[in-house]
This record gives structure tokens, sequence and C-alpha cells, in this order.
């Protein structure tokens, strides 16, 4: 492999500053602007506004503010980290302030990108390129780099006081499906030496013929073998395979790209990616606004044997409890075989895409918000014809490992338009959560890849 750590220096002028990102592996030479603070409120006039701002459904009583283009609530700010390293999946944050993040798409040949803040102004003046893969899964345990592609779950020794890890990847975990859909892998590690994997399953609702209008569903769906749940695996162990060394923690989970342990008590969280297309495919039924508005995105406490119940049942938040699926001969009121299926801590409206969770567990921000859950919604194309939605940063309190209030919008405004018909309509897609070690919350954007950083003022 080449050393692709770059070299850099800022020229300050009178519009702000400009990084000089020297890619010495590579033989490019690049320029990348970043503007000053100063000059933001020049283009953007509102960027610092602290006039309240309304928000619907979700929040709570806050008054909310503009800052670097999010909506806030107020005492919070926002800097852009980074500009466009890649487009972005999870991210991580180091014990020294390094960000980590994988990419969905390879940026200079590589899968992952490493950035570090040398003067502490919060801006990334270094910046790195490494791993073979694209992927989503990134977590820094143990000394090591872990890193979840499509396929497999590797990890990179890290080298005290460098940027990037070391060059050869060791594999951890491989024999996943090589599916296009769902085939993300996020991981999460308890403190007992145990790797956990989500295993989406490449399927909407594990049909005799996927995505049919009226094809019954397999039953039993021989997906949940191989897919459909999470998997758990030593931490530390090389080379194992899924199906013989890996074992099946849950099962009955659609796609779980938003997935974290809460160490504070132990257990496994996850926000699930729930099915689709209720109305299109079965409208006598579902009429269109059920399909808008149905079925919920469930937040689930996992613990080990669980069945949450896909493909068999989904989720209506409407009545809080899960409903037996049109393709296992639901009619949209029945609960049948669902009744013994673990249910949600709480529901989420539909087709919002949850595709990170994290609990804060910095001390910066205000007392309430110490061991909640922030969740980040990539926002989809499942409400069509309506307005989509999320695309947003939720925040839900918690007590005793469990939700102890309502969730409410924590950070709005990453679309950058108030009519969002299709994704493409969007400018940025948050995917990504992070906490640093001063106790801001890091996130990254899937569409060009900015990374935020969010901070309390008071």
């Amino acid at each position: 492999m080449s050393n692709f750590q770059t070299s850099v220096t800022r020229q300050k002028g009178h519009y702000g500053q400009t990084l000089i990102i020297n890619f010495n592996a590579m033989n490019e030479f690049v320029q990348l602007k970043v503007i000053s603070v100063s000059m933001l409120f020049f283009l953007a006039g509102n960027i610092s506004c602290t006039t309240p701002v309304e928000k619907s459904s979700g929040s709570s009583d806050l008054n909310y503010i503009q800052s670097a283009g999010l909506t806030l609530p107020e005492g919070f700010s926002a800097t852009v980290f980074a500009e466009s390293p890649g487009p972005g999946r999870h991210i991580y944050v180091n014990s020294n302030g390094d960000v980590y993040m994988a990419l969905s798409r390879p940026q200079n040949g590589k899968g992952a990108v490493a950035l570090r803040d040398h003067d502490n102004d919060g801006i990334a003046d270094s910046m790195a390129y490494f791993a073979e893969y694209n992927g989503t899964g990134i977590h820094i345990h143990n000394g090591y780099l872990y890193y979840g592609t499509d396929t497999a779950i590797v990890r990179y020794m890290m080298k005290e006081d460098k940027l990037l890890p070391e060059e050869e990847a060791e594999l951890v975990a491989l024999g996943f499906p090589k599916d296009r859909q769902h085939a993300a892998k996020p991981i999460a590690f308890d403190d007992e030496g145990m790797m956990y994997v989500n295993v989406g399953a490449p399927s909407n609702a594990c049909q005799e013929q996927m995505r049919t209008p009226g094809s019954p569903g397999m039953d039993p769906c021989p997906i949940l073998e191989y897919a459909g749940g999470i998997w758990k695996f030593k931490d530390d162990i090389p080379m194992q395979d899924q199906i013989s060394d890996g074992s099946r923690y849950a099962t009955g989970l659609r796609n779980c790209v938003a997935m974290e342990w809460n160490k504070k008590i132990n257990k496994l969280y996850v926000v699930m990616h729930e099915r689709d297309q209720l109305h299109q495919f079965f409208p006598e039924h579902f009429s269109r606004e059920d399909g808008i508005n149905l079925p919920a995105e469930p937040f689930f406490m996992v613990e080990e044997g669980d069945d949450f119940g896909w493909p068999y049942c989904y989720h209506d938040d409407t009545r809080e409890m899960k409903i037996l699926s049109p393709e296992y001969g639901g009619d949209g009121e029945i609960t049948g075989r669902c009744r013994d299926k673990k249910d949600a801590i709480m529901y989420f409206p539909a087709h919002y895409a949850p595709n990170d969770l994290i609990f804060y567990t910095g001390n910066r921000f205000p007392e309430r918000y110490h061991n909640g859950a922030f969740i980040a919604f990539h926002g989809s194309w499942n409400r069509a014809p309506a307005e989509q939605k999320g695309y947003l940063i939720a925040f839900v309190p918690f007590e005793d490992g469990l939700p102890s209030g309502d969730w409410e919008v924590f950070a709005d405004g990453f679309a950058d338009t108030e009519n969002i018909m299709s994704p493409r309509d969007a400018r940025f897609r948050p995917t990504g959560l992070a906490v640093g070690p001063d106790g801001s919350l890091f996130v990254a954007d899937s569409r060009e890849g900015r990374i935020w950083k969010i901070s309390y003022n008071q």
C-alpha cells in the first residue's frame, strides 16, 4: 500500500482560509477552501440568528436557533469540521480528537478517511485516506480500528500519535452474504470481549416473488437463517465465519444500521429500518395514506434470543403494537402470531430511515442529555407521492435503560430545502454520529461527506 498521509499548510486571506493539501504518495496537489466564520456570517446572514424557530411534530418546547446551516436548541452551536472528504457513513472520534469516517464510495482508491485538527480551531487540517474497501461500521476498540465492509469485518492496529492505522488489515469476521440490499455492516462492542454485527435482510418482506404486488411471504422465511438479525463474535479472534463461528444474538430485524451498545446498563440497542410499500402491494387493505404513514420505525432494546417479528409483523405507532403483515394473512388489523414477538421501547414516524444511534457519554451538554440517545435519520423515498421526512437528528432522554420522555428534534436543516419530494432534493443527509473527547457531537453526511461539530456554549 502507498502512504496516503497528507501534508497541510494554511494560507489566510481576506475571505477565509485555504488548506493546501499535498497528497505526496499520490503525486497530487489539491486546494480546499474553508470559509472563515466571519465570511459565513456575510454569506448566510442568519447563521447565528437567535430568533426561535418553530418545529414540527417530535419536538419539545425548546427554542431553536440557526448555526452553520443547522437548526439547533438554544445554547448550542455548530461548526463545519470538514467540508467534503467524501460521502460518509458512520464516524468515530478517537480519544485524541482524530476523526475517522467510513465512506460509501471510494475516494482516491480508498474506502475510509482520517482527519486531524492540529491547532484545535474546530476545522480539520490534515486528511488521509486508507482501507481497501468502502463500508459503514467504524470503531476504535482495544487499540484497533475496526471497519465493517459489506461482506467482512476487518481491523487495523492503531499507531501511537499517528493519524493513520497500520496498512495491513486483519480479517476478524467474514462469510456474510453478498447482497446489494441492506448490505451495511454496523458494529458495536460490549466490555466483555464480544462484537455485534448487523446482518440486514436482502428483502422487503420475504415474499416468494420479491417486491411483487400480492405475492405471499415465504413461511418460514429462509432469510432468517443467515440475515435479518444481529450476530455476535469474539472481538479478538481472526477469520471467524458468520455461521460456523458466530452466533445469532437476535432475529426478526429487517435492517438495523443504527446500532449501539449502551455501556451504562450493558445492553444493545437498535433502531430498525421497517418495511416498505404496504399500499402499493396490498391496496385492498391499505390506503395511499396508510402507505405513507405506516409502518413506524421501531427503537428496540436487544437481548440475546430476542425475536422482533420481521417479516411476519410490522409496527403500527398509532396503536403502539405489532400487526400481522399482509404477506402472511394480515389485513391491517389483526395481530395474529405477532403477539409473542418482542415490542419496541419507542416508535418514530414511518420512512424516516434511522442510520445511526449513539448514547451521549460526554459531560459538556446539559444534564438532561446525559446518557440519552441521539439518532441520525437519513430520510427515504417511501413516503412518495407525499413529501419526504427525516433528514434530522433526534434526541431521546433515557433513565434506567428506557426512554424517560418523548423524542424531540435536536438538529434539523440538513436538507437545506423546505420541500423534499425525493432524497435527491436534500443537500445533506445525516448518517453518522460520534461524541468527541471534549463532549461535542459530530455528525457526518452521506452526500458530500460534510462533518459538523455541535457544541454547547453556556
